[in-house]
């Protein structure tokens, strides 16, 4: 392993696939599909209840709709919000790089969304 690393083996190829995978596919639909079906599905149940005309119902899947539109809203704004925090811990750490081959995982992750 040293051999490699002396020679400029960047050990961020080892995991590039797997992390174009999580950066391109993955999360895109985590934090824009979940949201959309939850809004959706929310919608359908305001949808039926309206449908019912039972006041009752409409004022609990108003609720439920409300709750889901804030749990997409949160689902939404995650990856955003662990991106920001785990760069401002990464920021602490200075090992950038070690004997030619990086280590530091935001190089990692930030060279996985051009690829």
């Amino acid at each position: 392993m040293n051999n490699l690393l002396l020679i400029g083996y960047d050990a961020c190829e080892a995991i590039m696939p797997f992390l174009s995978i999580v950066r391109k596919a993955i999360i895109p639909i985590i934090q824009i599909g979940i949201p959309i079906l939850l809004v959706v599905l929310g919608t359908v149940d305001l949808g039926k209840a309206v449908i019912s005309s039972d006041d009752k119902e409409i004022k609990a899947a108003t609720g439920r709709l409300v709750k889901r539109i804030a749990y997409a809203a949160v689902i939404f704004f995650m990856v955003t919000i662990v991106t920001l925090v785990m760069n401002i811990i990464a920021q602490s750490s200075d090992k950038d790089v070690q004997n030619g081959a990086k280590v530091d995982w935001r190089s990692c992750w930030n060279e996985a969304a051009h690829r």
